[in-house]
C-alpha cells in the first residue's frame, strides 16, 4: 500500500518540522500534542494542508501536488481513494494527516517481543467527489537491554532489530531498568478530498 509519510507533507510545507512558533505565518494548520505520566508518554501531531494538483495521472494512479510554499511532490494514490478521474488540474486538495507515538513501561516484562501491523481504510461513494482515508497502526514490544543514564540513551532489542531510545525525562529516565519491556504504539492517518477551486478576488 502507498501511504503517504510524513515526509512528504515535509516537503509539501517546507519548514514543517520548525517549531510553529518559529514560523510568522503558518501556511497550514498544524498541532503538536505531547503528554506524559510516570512510565508513558505520547506525542501527536495534526497536520493539514491544502494542494493544488499539477498534474495527474489515472491509469498510474499519481497525482502531482504543489504545496503551500511551492514544493511539488509526485503521489502515489491509494486504491481506496475514488473517482480519482474527476480530479483535474487546478483543483485544490485538501489533505489531512494524523500521527502519534504512544510508549507504555512495562515493568520486568515477560512478553514475548513482537510486531503488529494493522490497517483500515475507507472511501467515497460512486459518484462523489475524489476522496479517502487510510488509517495503519504499528505495535511492538520491545526489550530494554542497556540503560546510559549519562547519555540519556535506552537500548531496546525488537523482533527485528536494536534501536536506541533517547530518554531526556530523568524522571522518566530512572524508573527505567533492563529486564524491563516498552510497548510502542504508533498510529498513522491519512485523509485526502477535493474541494473546488476558490475564485480569485479581483
Amino acid at each position: 500500500m502507498n501511504t503517504p509519510s510524513i515526509l512528504v507533507f515535509s516537503a509539501l510545507l517546507g519548514a514543517l518540522s520548525m517549531p510553529a512558533a518559529a514560523q510568522s505565518k503558518p501556511e497550514a494548520d498544524a498541532a503538536v500534542m505531547a503528554a506524559s505520566a510516570p512510565g508513558k508518554a505520547t506525542i501527536a501531531r495534526a497536520v493539514k494542508v491544502t494542494a493544488t494538483v499539477e498534474a495527474i495521472d489515472v491509469a498510474q494512479r499519481r497525482v502531482t501536488l504543489k504545496g503551500p510554499k511551492g514544493h511539488v511532490v509526485d503521489l502515489a494514490v491509494d486504491p481506496q481513494v475514488r473517482n480519482l478521474e474527476q480530479v483535474k488540474v487546478g483543483d485544490q486538495v485538501v489533505v489531512r494527516y494524523v500521527e502519534a507515538l504512544s510508549l507504555t513501561l512495562k515493568k520486568d516484562g515477560k512478553e514475548l517481543r513482537s510486531r503488529t501491523d494493522s490497517t483500515d481504510a475507507a472511501r467515497t461513494a460512486a459518484g462523489d467527489k475524489p476522496g479517502g482515508a487510510v488509517a495503519r497502526q504499528i505495535e511492538v514490544t520491545a526489550d530494554v537491554v542497556a540503560v546510559n543514564r549519562k547519555t540519556h540513551l535506552v537500548t531496546l532489542r525488537g523482533p527485528k532489530q536494536m534501536v536506541d531510545l533517547k530518554v531526556p525525562d530523568p524522571g522518566q529516565l530512572k524508573l527505567i531498568k533492563v529486564g524491563d519491556q516498552i510497548q510502542a504504539v504508533y498510529t498513522e492517518a491519512l485523509a485526502m478530498s477535493v474541494e473546488p477551486v476558490a475564485k480569485a478576488k479581483k
